[in-house]
């Protein structure tokens, strides 16, 4: 548990690739009728990164749009920068430092990349919290991202897609305090992937009751209790969506209306991104969001673990300048489908030997 010490979100960013493919499409080439198993997801279509599209270039865009909402940052001011994913391009070189690099950060700073499933994103921004809040940086900058893969034909391949988003956090005209945050964590193997495997490997219906209902609900009910909140104290609700549906039930069980997950619920439209689900979420609620208004977010992680996040937006975001980059409802607007052929193609599912 950390408390609020005055740190928060100082400017936020989101990217998503414009390519979708519908689940119907994936349904057809699979022989499954109608949506096939992305409709029993409550995934009707999904991103998909472009050839050149990996974690780094979505955490560089994502990063850029949030600095661009902030001109009065000077980006040398920033003493952290660390990127969440579980697709980083590199086995053996960060993502971070290229980020770092792209939005002109000074070299006295500290670095790195996270993983701990589709959490690494949120446990970057506690990291950065803890900095900015011992006075050792000014600034902070977190991202949650992900190009995230699925075995042709497996479950995972409806709901596996990719998009990303960045957080500024640190002291200064914070546009929301992050007042608390609660993490619960315990060794729950419900989906890995071993070095060199291409894909990864899930314990199917575990991955559910034991693992993600269990961790989510454990999270939010303790940062209740230390809060002395209850569900209806909110205005908005955001949690990891693996899929349309476990985010729409956690949210019930804990007392949440489908009104308060409906902004930040993308699942449906863009699939599951992973490290970039919860931040990306949280990018859209923001886009919204009005002075006062409150907002509940838990993360979660395979493996396991969630962070949960009690968010107050303050006056300041009257005045941050929302319209100097792309809002996540802008970024969905323009979109290019694909087939299953195109898709397999830009996914590397597609090989030829010369």
């Amino acid at each position: 548990m950390i408390s609020n010490t005055g740190v928060g979100i100082v400017s936020y960013g989101a990217y998503i690739p414009r390519y979708r493919i519908a689940a119907s499409e994936i349904a057809k080439v699979w022989g499954a009728e109608g949506e096939g198993m992305g409709g029993g997801l409550g995934v009707h279509a999904k991103s998909v990164p472009g050839p050149d599209e990996d974690v780094i270039t979505i955490s560089v865009e994502a990063g850029r749009y949030a600095m661009a909402r902030v001109p009065w940052v000077d980006p040398q001011r920033i003493g952290a920068v660390y990127v969440g994913s579980e697709s980083h391009p590199y086995a053996v070189k960060p993502s971070a430092t290229i980020l770092a690099e792209c939005v002109a950060a000074c070299p006295d700073l500290t670095a790195a990349d996270f993983e701990f499933a589709c959490k690494a994103g949120t446990a970057a921004i506690q990291t950065c919290m803890g900095l900015v809040g011992s006075g050792m940086i000014d600034f902070g900058l977190a991202v949650g991202a992900d190009t995230s893969q699925g075995a042709p034909g497996d479950a995972l391949e409806y709901s596996a897609s990719a998009g990303g988003a960045a957080f500024l956090i640190g002291r200064d005209r914070v546009i929301a305090t992050i007042d608390e945050t609660y993490s619960f964590t315990t060794d729950t193997p419900d989906f890995w992937r071993r070095e060199g495997a291409e894909y990864p490997t899930h314990a199917g219906r575990f991955s559910g009751q034991p693992s993600y209902f269990r961790h989510v609900t454990e999270c939010a009910n303790r940062l209740f209790k230390d809060r002395g909140t209850k569900a209806s104290d909110y205005t908005y609700a955001v949690f990891h969506q693996p899929n349309g549906k476990f985010p729409t039930r956690a949210a019930q069980t804990l007392g949440f209306t489908k009104e308060q997950i409906k902004v930040g619920l993308l699942a449906p439209r863009i699939g599951n991104t992973y490290s970039g689900a919860v931040p990306v979420g949280l990018s859209a609620i923001l886009d919204v969001a009005k002075p006062g208004d409150r907002i509940f977010a838990i993360a979660y992680g395979s493996g396991a673990g969630s962070d949960g996040f009690d968010i107050t937006v303050t006056d300041e975001i009257a005045s941050y300048d929302r319209a100097a980059a792309p809002t996540v409802d802008q970024l969905l607007a323009h979109t290019q489908d694909l087939t299953y052929a195109t898709y397999a193609k830009f996914r590397g599912k597609v090989r030829f030997q010369g």
